[in-house]
């Protein structure tokens, strides 16, 4: 077991003290500390290290972030492949930008509250139980809404990031090797971040879908790079235009399915409407128009049926005939 102490430090530094320097004076000045793969399993006091700003303890044993509070100018913290269960005992490093955390068994990020000038947090490749993913906790996103630019979050097993949409200054966001499978999803995170201009989403599902690049591209106006490979205007400009041109078409068939279905409205219409023939009736001697439909109405007892209306029709006939004779008659005995 090998702890990481002041005299530790003080004998490892590139750092060479005053012969008339005390070791108090001396730790003060060291602004970088790098013992990183050195069998470290715990942390020591490191509260007279005032001006300490960068610590490498990566590729080490330490399995909790112990005595890290004291050092309140710490801008850098390298912890990454370590033996690391959660994030703690962090809060009062109000100047760190940087963090690692990558390969250790954090399950979920949490406790980095009030981290306000926190602007990289990496914490990929986390060695997590078969079929558990990394899981966020909403009060460190939103403490990390305003400051954060940079996430790497890679290999997670992670199958949605929606709720990163409340990082509004993100500008590089890192999730390859993750369980992404809906472009859907990322378009709408896409439409929330509108500073982010790099992404990196290489081997997850999600990219074997159709048009996938395509429609990323479409959504975000600030995205220059895409799974590596830069988004030139010519490319944008081109996806554009397509989908202008798509859109119109669409346009152009939704009116014309909606003028041919008022078409086909006004012929069923016209065949719905009431047939129209001539009836003489004898006590006027002359014709009147009527619905052939109300011809019902002159049916014995007001019997509407259709089969008395089918029985009735060539007597009506018959007396348009016999009718039309009577007129014709009458006009022959004037004319004479």
């Amino acid at each position: 077991m090998v702890r990481l102490t002041l005299d530790l430090i003080a004998k490892n530094s590139n750092l060479k003290p005053r012969k008339e320097e005390t070791t108090s004076r001396y730790l003060k000045k060291i602004t970088h500390i790098n013992f990183s793969d050195k069998n470290i399993d715990a942390i020591g006091d490191l509260s007279p290290c005032k001006n300490l700003s960068v610590l490498y303890l990566y590729d080490n044993r330490i399995s909790q972030m112990t005595n890290l509070n004291y050092a309140t100018s710490l801008t850098h913290l390298y912890l990454q492949n370590n033996c690391l269960s959660c994030i703690e005992n962090l809060r009062s490093l109000k100047k760190l930008e940087k963090l690692y955390l990558g390969g250790n068994y954090i399950a979920v990020i949490e406790g980095l509250e009030g981290l306000e000038g926190l602007r990289e947090l990496h914490v990929e490749s986390q060695r997590l139980p078969l079929g558990e993913k990394l899981l966020f906790d909403p009060r460190t996103l939103h403490s990390l809404a305003k400051s954060l630019s940079i996430l790497n979050i890679s290999n997670n097993n992670i199958d949605d990031i929606r709720d990163l949409e409340i990082l509004e200054n993100l500008n590089q966001l890192v999730a390859v090797d993750n369980q992404l499978l809906h472009v859907k999803d990322l378009e709408f995170l896409l439409n929330k971040l509108m500073k982010l201009w790099r992404m990196d989403l290489n081997g997850n599902p999600v990219c074997l879908k159709p048009k996938y690049r395509d429609r990323l591209i479409l959504v975000s106006k600030s995205l220059e790079f895409l799974d590596g490979k830069e988004i030139k205007s010519m490319e944008r400009q081109f996806l554009i235009n397509w989908k202008a041109s798509k859109d119109a078409k669409k346009i152009s068939k939704k009116r014309s399915s909606k003028t041919k279905d008022a078409s086909n409205s006004t012929i069923s219409k016209f065949g719905t409407m009431h047939h129209i023939v001539p009836v003489y009736y004898p006590q006027v001697r002359k014709p009147k128009l009527d619905f052939f439909s109300d011809i019902q109405r002159y049916l014995p007892n007001g019997n509407a049926s259709t089969q008395s209306s089918q029985e009735y029709t060539p007597k009506i006939i018959e007396d348009m005939g016999k009718n039309l004779s009577l007129k014709e008659s009458e006009s022959l005995q004037t004319k004479k």
